[in-house]
């Protein structure tokens, strides 16, 4: 059956053959090279494997976690809680709007506040509170006290544990220590003295302030008592009085004595106007009008009596004649009475017409004296204006400095007030109190850091131990490693019973080799290679009985089978003879059907090695075993090679160039991955074709998929019978294939 594929009993596909049948040399040369690589399905395998180890690190882990657990001292942790209160407290004025509270955020402030609670002044200074330095039980009291104090204050830090708010404004902080008493005293002591701290540092920064105030008042006065002795001297020099109502207080031309002079006689010469205009008006309007009310005023008596009499004559003339006496006393009488009240009202209207005129002259000559003042004082006014320049900016700066002197004078009696009750940058919220239950050793966490430690170092050791000792255990490794197809797992078997299990094609092993002998028929284009070379790294690794078991199930097969036992040092098969063998066909030119033997298993023969000869390499280097095999290929369809181990020796590269075609013998779990790949590179440069690598001895967990798991073997059971010794031909595998052949078989042939 032609193929170019070899399918091994794992399903996967092999790499197409270096040479085409079994007799040719490959074409190329194939570098093999040490790769270790650690993925999920490696890690699982190596986890099983080593379980046992695993188990044991996690054991050991938990039981010293446990002891550790129990040996340690208990630590209490006390706790307590603070609130952040941001500073409303500023230093320069309101209106600036300079607070403190506003030039930061409030995380910003309490992100300080945090890390001024972790500073060495508030653990130094909870120390002294507590007098830590004298306290025998913490500190070794064989030092001098400053450095007890020193210690003690690192003890506080150390142990001093913050946690910052992710939002809002409050601060938890703890404090550990073996006595939970001392640990809630120590954490209080901490809190206040972290207020006393901020209390106090606000306090000094007051005083600062106060002291920069202090120095600015008096370079203010300074400044304010050489502007006022300028303004005074300049005003002394000039003449200028001021009359302004407090000191500071501009008030323009109206500040002099001149101009508040001018400022009355305007008032004076506004009311004199108004005199003088009313009194032309009255004056004017008497001329007019006639003495008006006064003269009828001062003559209503006359005027009554003349109303009498007239009434009375009106009366009287009746009865009586206008020449009766008392007719003519009567209009005698009204007579003088109209004199007298004409003559009253002459006077009358010559008085008040007087005193009107006399009224207007004098308004007038007043209105004309303050005119002829008002005049005067402008112009005095007028040239005080012109020297009062200098006196306006002298004055300024005298307001200037005064108000400057005023504002810093005020502000230094806020700080004096403030820097004494200001609000604490953090309070109190919940003291410590101490603690019930202490907080290491925490078993429950201190177990599962042990199992996880443990599983960690069982795991790193497994894979270390993997790593070191670099064996070939797995179908994968072989793949992965040795850059070849696995062609077949060999379970490992137990001790007794080798030679009955590969008899009856029912065990476990003869359906492993089973399993390699289809996958040889696929191996090359040709399909099954004639001639079959099995060679190992070093020696016992299972080739020896693999030879023995695949003969064997070829030979069950109907086809001709020649086993050659080709290790001329250490042979692991015997014939009747011992002077018949291949090296006796390697030193003469006698066929080798006179040195072949027939074997107990039918379509089996046997070339043994022959007597040891001192120079195998040097018989092997000749031509003669290529023409050996070449006679042997043409009187037998398969011939098998138990070839010698290919380190250290020069015989396995030999015979592989003869044979043409390698099956690589591995035994799980004990060779070592870079011995194996120099045994390749040796044979590879042979140009020999690797069929493939054989996994001899392997656990069923971790190389093969469980052959028993299916019913083949429990279902049939394993042969018992045994080889007859009577017979002529004995096959045995050596001493040293013995020991470690699949558990350390025994077989005799």
């Amino acid at each position: 059956m032609n193929s170019s594929l070899i399918i091994p009993e794992d399903g996967s596909r092999l790499p197409r053959p270096f040479g085409v049948g079994g007799d040719q040399v490959g074409s190329g040369q194939r570098n093999y090279s040490a790769t270790n690589i650690l993925d999920f399905a490696t890690l699982l395998r190596i986890v099983r494997h080593w379980r046992w180890l695993i188990v044991g690190a996690v054991a050991v882990s938990l039981a010293g976690a446990m002891v550790v657990s129990l040996l340690m001292r208990p630590v209490y942790r006390a706790w307590v809680t603070l609130q952040a209160n941001p500073p409303t407290f500023q230093v320069t004025d309101s209106k600036d709007a300079d607070q403190q509270d506003a030039a930061g955020s409030t995380f910003d402030f309490v992100a300080t506040q945090v890390g001024l609670l972790q500073s060495r002044s508030v653990a130094e200074r909870a120390a002294q509170e507590l007098n830590l330095a004298n306290n025998a039980d913490l500190i070794p009291q064989d030092a001098d006290a400053s450095a007890r104090l020193q210690i003690a204050t690192a003890t506080i830090a150390r142990n001093l544990k913050v946690v910052p708010p992710a939002t809002g404004e409050l601060i938890k902080f703890s404090v550990d220590s073996r006595s939970p008493q001392l640990a809630a005293s120590i954490a209080n002591a901490v809190a206040d003295g972290f207020i006393d701290t901020a209390i106090q540092r606000r306090y000094e920064s007051s005083a600062y302030a106060r002291n920069f105030l202090e120095r600015q008042i008096n370079k203010t006065r300074g400044d304010l008592e050489r502007s006022e002795r300028s303004l005074v001297a300049y005003a002394q020099q000039q003449g200028i009085i001021n009359t302004a109502g407090a000191p500071g207080q501009a008030g323009g031309d109206t500040s002099s004595l001149q101009g508040e002079s001018l400022m009355k006689l305007n008032d004076a010469l506004a009311d004199a106007t108004a005199k003088r205009v009313a009194a032309e008006g009255a004056y004017r309007s008497s001329l007019a009008s006639g003495p008006g009310n006064d003269v009828a005023e001062s003559t209503s008596t006359l005027q009554t009596q003349l109303a009498g009499l007239q009434a009375d004559y009106q009366q009287k003339r009746t009865f009586m004649k206008p020449d009766h006496p008392e007719m003519v006393s009567l209009r005698s009488q009204i007579v003088e009475l109209q004199r007298q009240i004409a003559k009253e009202q002459a006077q009358v209207r010559s008085g008040h017409t007087n005193s009107l005129l006399a009224d207007y002259r004098a308004a007038l000559s007043a209105e004309t004296a303050l005119k002829a003042r008002v005049a005067q004082l402008k112009g005095s006014v007028l040239d005080l204006r012109g020297r009062s320049i200098k006196y306006t900016i002298l004055q300024r700066e005298v307001d200037t400095n005064r108000a400057l002197y005023d504002a810093l004078l005020n502000r230094y009696k806020q700080i004096g007030v403030a820097g004494g009750i200001g609000l604490a940058p953090v309070s109190i919220v919940d003291r410590a109190t101490p603690p019930d239950a202490p907080f290491r050793p925490n078993i429950a966490m201190n177990l599962l850091l042990g199992l996880g430690l443990g599983l960690l170092a069982g795991i790193g050791g497994a894979i270390g131990f993997e790593f070191i000792n670099d064996t070939i255990k797995t179908r994968e490794d072989v793949r992965k490693k040795l850059s070849l197809p696995c062609i077949g797992t060999i379970p490992r078997t137990p001790a007794k019973g080798f030679v009955e299990d590969i008899a009856n094609p029912a065990s476990m092993i003869s359906e492993a080799y089973s399993a390699v002998v289809a996958a040889l028929r696929f191996s090359t284009e040709s399909g099954m290679p004639k001639v079959i070379l099995l060679t190992s790294t070093r020696s016992g690794e299972g080739k020896s009985s693999s030879a023995l078991a695949l003969a064997q199930n070829f030979a069950r097969r109907g086809k001709s089978v020649l086993l050659i036992d080709s290790d001329l040092r250490k042979p692991a098969f015997k014939a009747a003879s011992e002077d018949l063998g291949l090296s006796k066909l390697l030193t003469t030119g006698d066929a080798i059907d006179d040195h072949v033997t027939e074997t107990q298993h039918p379509n089996l023969w046997l070339l043994a090695s022959g007597p040891i000869p001192p120079n195998p390499a040097d018989l092997l280097s000749t031509g003669r075993i290529r023409r050996i095999v070449e006679q042997a290929t043409s009187r037998f369809e398969i011939v098998l090679i138990d070839g010698p181990p290919t380190l250290g020796l020069a015989d396995a590269p030999l015979l592989a160039a003869a044979a043409g075609a390698v099956v690589f013998v591995v035994e799980s779990g004990k060779t070592r991955t870079r011995g194996a790949i120099e045994a390749l590179n040796r044979l590879d440069a042979t140009g020999t074709h690797i069929i493939g690598a054989m996994l001899t001895k392997a656990i069923e967990a971790d190389g093969s998929y469980g052959y028993g798991r299916y019913g083949y073997g429990g279902a049939y059971g394993y042969g018992k019978g045994k080889l007859n010794r009577s017979q002529i031909l004995l096959i045995a595998p050596s001493d040293e294939e013995r020991d470690g052949a699949h558990g350390r078989q025994e077989s005799d042939a």
